[in-house]
């Protein structure tokens, strides 16, 4: 198997690979990660995907996951098209799984998503996302590959919790001004991540989270509590526009509740962090 993007999650995936005695390599960008990911016995592969391309034959027959990030602009997944294009050198895989976004769907006013919502991205980060299931999709109608699609929540883990915003004392609205939203434990997403290569239907795509929504300011404080920090100091949605960044911002003005019923019914995924309460103390382990 090949991980494109072996990072938080794709590192996490390759070892679990590794410990049932699967053979896996992973894709980076810089030499540092490639130092990393060597370390622990990964073969790696060091690829700037925006400027060059694998190895030839490298994917060719591979399951492969894609979790290379688009670029941070524009309103298309550029380095998701250079990829595919060069696959008529570097070999045609398999079957792809792809981490999307639940940022597909935009604001969805709070009602509950399952994946038969039409997606309505209202934010170039999503768009991106998009753009790059479409890419996906079109490969599958050129190629007849296998493709699954992981529109995943908001991960959160050990080592990737909002510290450093709690110690910037960044402000949050309060909690009956905070849209819902929606996590997965990164635990969790590494199963399904295995479990969509594995037994995913080809051309499904899957809302990944704990099914249990909730709002920022209960997660941000919930986590300073935790880790004996101050919780956000609390502002109104009018300071919220003037004090917040664009980034902050962009999520707090969306809205949904996402149904993981497929994923636990078609993917057979029993969660091991179902909500917060569970997932959160096994961070700080």
């Amino acid at each position: 198997m090949l991980i494109i993007g072996c990072g938080y999650i794709g590192e996490r995936v390759a070892r679990r690979l590794q410990e049932e005695g699967e053979p896996v390599a992973g894709v980076v960008r810089s030499q540092a990660a490639a130092e990393h990911i060597g370390s622990l016995g990964i073969p790696v592969i060091r690829c700037d995907l925006d400027s060059e391309s694998l190895p030839a034959g490298s994917t060719e027959g591979q399951q492969l996951f894609y979790f290379a990030p688009p670029p941070s602009e524009g309103k298309e997944d550029t380095r998701m098209a250079g990829f595919l294009d060069a696959l008529v050198n570097t070999g045609q895989p398999q079957r792809i799984v792809y981490i999307s976004t639940t940022g597909v769907y935009g604001d969805c006013q709070g009602e509950w998503v399952d994946e038969t919502r039409e997606a309505n991205p209202q934010v170039d980060r999503a768009r991106r996302r998009l753009h790059a299931e479409q890419l996906l999709r079109s490969w599958v109608e050129r190629t007849g590959g296998e493709l699954v699609i992981l529109r995943v929540a908001g991960i959160y883990g050990p080592g990737k919790l909002p510290l450093a915003r709690l110690r910037k004392k960044t402000p949050m609205v309060a909690e009956s001004d905070a849209p819902w939203t929606n996590r997965i434990h990164a635990d969790d997403l590494v199963e399904i991540c295995l479990a969509a290569m594995q037994r995913g239907g080809h051309g499904e795509v899957f809302n990944v989270s704990d099914g249990e929504p909730g709002n920022m300011t209960d997660y941000f404080n919930r986590v300073a509590d935790m880790m004996d920090l101050p919780r956000p100091p609390v502002i109104s949605l009018a300071q919220a526009r003037e004090e917040l960044s664009p980034g902050l911002l962009s999520y707090l003005g969306e809205s949904r509740r996402l149904d993981n019923t497929k994923l636990v019914r078609e993917l057979g995924v029993t969660l091991r962090y179902p909500d917060l309460s569970s997932g959160l103390p096994a961070c700080a382990e």
